[in-house]
């Protein structure tokens, strides 16, 4: 008797009433059901008997996974599991995708209309689609096999986790951003979050034909870029800061020497002349913590014609500013704030963070002096992201910041189908920075503010 039959034995109903209850006779069971999950895990435990794994090593890719499909196909035959032709490619692909790839989740990993991937333990999978939830039919065998996958995607960057460590950040191949979190920390479960990237880095022009931002606006952002303005990219989770950090990093020359700093290295950066660095948390030992900060200052000495900072969320504020006031111009960073002016706030609260008793009217000179524009972005409610705000920043008066919008986004309702509607404008401000544009060359036409020009979406 098969270690399956004795499996469903001990439930107390045999092998083929379990199949029988599941799916018609002539196919195998429901890919979601536990009886599918379990004829997987078996199929995997035979091939792993079978196969030499030392010598798949020897393989190249293609030549791994042909042979594992003929692996699964003898399998299949031996023990004369009934299916068609569609259900055998359906078993063949998953098997192989278990062995090699990171399970039932490889085919979301594959389609380029999923976003996000969201694991709410072992038994519920949600995909982010065109900026909306949807539940899937994807399931695991059970924690362990979900735990499993997430140490297998984890590994691969030198991440851990573990009862000791249940927390992890980390990248898959693709440059997808990985989050999981396990007992004792999950209470329900392994969670595991996945923010994917196309693989085709977006463009300027895709932002505009999607109408997340208008041509005008596509313009000023490139002259900015080139002109070597710091920018500050704000927004909320999910708001596609960091695809706008990606195209706004396009716009570099390629001669200049670029470095990236990153918790976890997602920038799909485009010229050949980038130094990518990343965090790493402290060791089970708590030694060996590499952080934002230090690669900021580390940076410096890397003699850089731009700094690129993944994120800001700590003490690497204050290296970051103080890298924008002397010489390191054409930095770009983004910050979790939901307006321009909370960007400020929050940017005051992390300097303070690095443990110097700076005054407050200090700190808002340091950045006032080192930030010059400000791109806020969000996700609206049906889903699409729009670039909401470009704001300049002027100087100080008194202890107040002063900044002036030059590109706004107005929302003015929500049709029948729940999509918001709104237009694009400038409102009519001329920036300060014009000079410096000029100054590199870069002529921006008056029409570009002018108010009255409307783009509806």
């Amino acid at each position: 008797m098969s270690l399956r039959e004795q499996l469903y034995e001990r439930a107390g109903e045999t092998l083929s009433e379990r199949v029988n209850a599941t799916v018609p006779a002539t196919g195998v069971p429901n890919p979601s059901s536990a009886a599918y999950q379990q004829l997987k895990l078996e199929i995997h435990e035979a091939i792993i008997e079978r196969v030499e794994l030392d010598k798949l090593q020897h393989l190249s890719p293609e030549q791994v996974k042909r042979e594992l499909g003929i692996q699964v196909e003898r399998i299949i035959e031996e023990r004369s599991i009934p299916v068609n032709e569609s259900e055998r490619k359906r078993l063949v692909s998953d098997v192989r995708d278990e062995m090699l790839g990171f399970g039932p989740l490889e085919p979301l990993l594959t389609d380029p209309s999923v976003s996000d991937i969201l694991v709410n333990t072992s038994k519920q999978v949600y995909v982010e689609r065109r900026g909306k939830l949807e539940l899937t039919d994807v399931t695991f065998h059970n924690d362990a096999h979900l735990m499993k996958i997430i140490d297998k995607m984890v590994s691969r960057v030198g991440r851990r986790i573990d009862e000791s460590s249940p927390m992890v950040d980390a990248r898959l191949p693709d440059g997808s951003r990985v989050n999981a979190i396990i007992p004792p920390s999950a209470v329900d479960g392994p969670l595991l979050s996945i923010r994917r990237f196309s693989a085709n880095p977006l463009m300027i022009k895709d932002l505009i034909e999607l109408q997340t931002l208008t041509p005008p606006m596509g313009q000023l952002i490139e002259a900015m870029v080139k002109a070597k303005l710091n920018i500050l990219i704000s927004g909320g989770t999910g708001s596609g800061k960091t695809t706008m950090l990606n195209i706004l990093s396009g716009f570099i020359p390629a001669n200049e020497r670029i470095v990236t700093i990153e918790d976890a290295a997602e920038l799909q950066l485009r010229q050949e002349h980038v130094l990518r660095l990343e965090t790493r948390p402290a060791n089970i030992e708590g030694r060996g913590e590499i952080t934002q900060r230090a690669l900021v200052r580390n940076a410096l000495r890397m003699r850089p014609d731009r700094i690129i900072l993944g994120e800001v969320r700590g003490a690497e504020a204050l290296d970051m500013l103080h890298a924008m006031n002397t010489g390191h111009e054409g930095s770009l960073a983004t910050i979790h704030a939901n307006t321009p002016r909370d960007a400020l706030t929050r940017l005051e609260n992390m300097v303070s963070m690095a443990g110097l008793s700076l005054p407050p009217k200090t700190m808002r000179q340091q950045i006032t002096s080192a930030i010059t524009v400000i791109l806020q972005v969000s996700r609206l409610t049906d889903g699409r992201r729009k670039l909401m705000s470009i704001q300049e920043i002027t100087g100080m008066e008194s202890d107040v910041v002063n900044m002036q919008e030059i590109f706004t986004f107005k929302r003015t309702g929500v049709d029948h189908e729940g999509r918001v509607k709104g237009y694009f404008c400038a409102t009519g401000v001329r920036p300060h920075f014009s000079e410096r544009l000029a100054a590199f060359g870069l002529s921006v036409p008056e029409r570009l503010f002018e108010p009255s020009v409307r783009y509806d979406v």
